[in-house]
């Protein structure tokens, strides 16, 4: 069996991207005014109604960064925001799939930027993501090949499984997200980590199977600091 994950709120409370961002304008990357219109994206996407085309829209507010620097703010990214953010049954899960000798790699709308580092934490390689193109060492603004958001993420997986010599029988999906869908419906383990109310709604009526984490590894430790004193 092959596990694929999907990152934001299921691997990690909150989005990649979110957590980025907010690095970034600390770090004088990014100006308030290169995102003030994600918001109004946000709120379509809760309502059930996302652009498609919507994170090769948002890339294009990154031209011009150059590629050291984002790689550098990544990297402080997941130190400071994504790593105390992980779920901690995400962890574990990933964990003893990959002792087992099973496959996982993750599967987002993410940038590959983003979620590097946190593919070398879980040691995993080889993961689906969005791939922002570089020109002279500077972020042109594009993506080389597209993003992965909603089926265009199921297009990619099955590019991927094809790619590998396997069928969409053999793979465990987990995600949160309704856009996911389309993947969902063809795996042969669908599984809904704390899904949105769509997501919910369809898993509920197809008897998918329902998890929810709640607890980060930020929790956990402030858990474990308050028991020793």
């Amino acid at each position: 069996m092959v596990h694929i994950f999907d990152v934001d709120d299921t691997v990690i409370k909150k989005s990649s991207a979110r957590h980025f961002l907010f690095e970034a304008m600390n770090a004088g990357l990014i100006r308030f005014s290169q995102i003030y219109g994600l918001p109004v994206e946000w709120l379509k996407y809760k309502l059930g109604r996302p652009d498609t085309d919507f994170v090769e829209k948002a890339v294009k507010r990154l031209a011009g960064i150059e590629k050291n620097a984002l790689e550098q703010v990544a990297e402080a990214c997941f130190e400071r925001r994504i790593k105390p953010n992980i779920y901690t049954d995400a962890a574990r899960l990933i964990t003893e799939v990959r002792e087992r000798g099973e496959t996982v790699i993750f599967a987002t709308s993410s940038l590959h930027t983003l979620i590097r580092p946190l593919e070398r934490f879980f040691g995993i390689e080889g993961s689906l993501a969005g791939e922002l193109e570089f020109r002279d060492g500077k972020t042109t603004g594009c993506l080389v090949a597209g993003s992965l958001f909603g089926v265009k993420k199921k297009a990619a997986v099955e590019v991927w499984l094809g790619r590998n010599g396997l069928s969409p029988g053999e793979v465990c999906f987990y995600s949160d997200s309704y856009t996911d869908i389309p993947l969902l419906e063809i795996c042969g383990r669908p599984v809904a980590v704390n899904p949105d109310r769509i997501l919910a709604k369809k898993a509920k009526k197809n008897g998918w199977e329902i998890k929810r984490f709640r607890e980060t590894t930020r929790l956990c430790r402030l858990k474990n600091h308050g028991s020793a004193d």
